[in-house]
């Protein structure tokens, strides 16, 4: 049987396709807001519930689906997931009022937080500590290459016969991407296409032998909640991420009703998430750089992240820039310091957790980004019906420097040094 070389990439390359489709699934919606609200007679407050029946059950999948992906596995795990939310996804296309297209959403919810359950730990499995900052920054740059392309492709799609086949179309990728990834997904100790040098690069990984020696006290779900750690990983996502929420659910939506584009102009904020591609890859590498220079994982994702804290605050000028260039630029400014922020924190997970509670331990944690990105909704329809955006934008400038005040307290907890990886041919 012949075999791959360089098949832990592979793998993270079938994520990240994976991650394309889940955020192009996502943003459909957003992006034809405006026709769709039209059509079903929906208000501001209606959307915005929506919106919130998707982050309500995103929540609950991501308390559950962590469990599935540590007691089935990965492979078994993200392909029930993907084509779960495919097919919800597809149902959009046939939603006639606003609880029928609730329900649609609710259900796309359930199978795609499952995709960032079962990403961190096959991460985990495959890749040793000095490349896992840039593998998650792979599989989320899947993610933002999907909010990227989103615009241009979901308008044309919706140009080209209806809003209904932007959700169709994408859907039925989804379903055909389960094919290939059947077919090469396996746990390390058991793939036949796996190099002898490329098993002796991941096994032999410190800081992987250093999490799998803590299973014992992490293992049981209740022992979660003694880890300080772990309360503070889940304040961080959910103060912080809802500025992500806001770029993906609101920010189009803001060009049409603050600044007056219209639906085929909305496109141009393709750039906003072509910066959170930046992001994505360069905070990862730039994480991985520093623990090369021999400086601790922990301390190197801390640094980093202080970097993005500092830029991200800028967002809360939006609502006095004119122009609508200087406001695009700035929005990138914040949005891939952003994602940058959000791949160190991430893989500060990945660090810290042992391999055997991962999905579980990562997806309680991921729960605190959908509560608030339910609260940020609620409030944003709130807030747009009776004021303005502006507040939503305020907002920005504060929750980066306070979640950063929380896990600088990381840097006094001992890590062990990531050793230099064998090279693989």
């Amino acid at each position: 049987m012949f075999k791959i070389p360089h098949l832990r990439w592979w793998i993270v390359a079938m994520i990240f396709f994976a991650s394309v489709l889940n955020y192009l699934d996502r943003q459909a919606l957003s992006i034809l807001a405006p026709t769709i609200m039209e059509e079903l007679n929906l208000s501001n407050e209606d959307y915005a519930s929506v919106l919130n029946g998707f982050l309500v059950a995103y929540m609950i999948a991501y308390l559950c689906s962590g469990r599935i992906v540590d007691k089935c596995g990965v492979r078994f795990s993200l392909a029930l997931f993907v084509g779960w939310w495919s097919i919800a996804n597809i149902c959009t296309a046939f939603a006639r009022s606003f609880v029928s297209l609730g329900v649609a959403r609710f259900f796309l919810g359930l199978g795609e937080a499952g995709n960032y359950t079962a990403a961190p730990k096959a991460v985990s499995e495959w890749f040793p500590a000095r490349e896992r900052g840039l593998a998650v920054g792979i599989y989320t740059l899947g993610a933002t290459i999907g909010a990227t392309i989103a615009p241009v492709l979901i308008v044309s799609l919706a140009a080209w016969h209806s809003w209904q086949a932007a959700f169709v179309v994408t859907g039925v990728a989804g379903l055909l991407w389960l094919i290939p990834w059947l077919w090469l997904y396996r746990r390390v100790e058991e793939h036949p296409r796996l190099t002898d040098k490329e098993r002796a690069l991941i096994t032999s990984d410190p800081a992987s032998a250093e999490a799998a020696s803590r299973d014992e006290d992490w293992g049981r779900w209740w022992q979660v909640f003694k880890h300080r750690e772990v309360w503070w990983f889940m304040i961080a996502r959910m103060v912080t991420d809802p500025v992500w929420y806001f770029f993906q659910f609101w920010f189009a939506k803001y060009l049409y009703d603050a600044r007056g584009l219209d639906q085929m102009a909305l496109s141009v904020t393709w750039v906003i998430f072509l910066a959170a591609d930046l992001g994505s890859l360069g905070g990862g590498w730039l994480s991985g750089l520093l623990i090369k220079r021999k400086m601790s994982a922990v301390n190197s994702r801390l640094w980093i992240m202080l970097g993005c804290a500092v830029v991200v605050p800028l967002a809360a000028l939006i609502p006095q820039i004119g122009a609508l260039w200087l406001l695009l630029a700035v929005g990138m400014c914040a949005v891939l310091a952003h994602m940058a922020w959000l791949i160190n924190l991430s893989t500060l997970v990945v660090d810290t957790v042992p391999k055997r509670s991962l999905a579980m331990i990562f997806g309680f944690v991921a729960a605190g980004s959908s509560l608030g990105g339910i609260v940020m909704n609620k409030a944003v329809g709130h807030i747009v019906t009776n004021h303005s955006y502006d507040p939503a934008f305020y907002l920005m400038a504060v929750v980066h420097p306070l979640a950063l005040a929380l896990l600088w307290q990381l840097r006094r907890r001992p890590t062990a040094q990531p050793a230099p990886a064998p090279s693989v041919s």
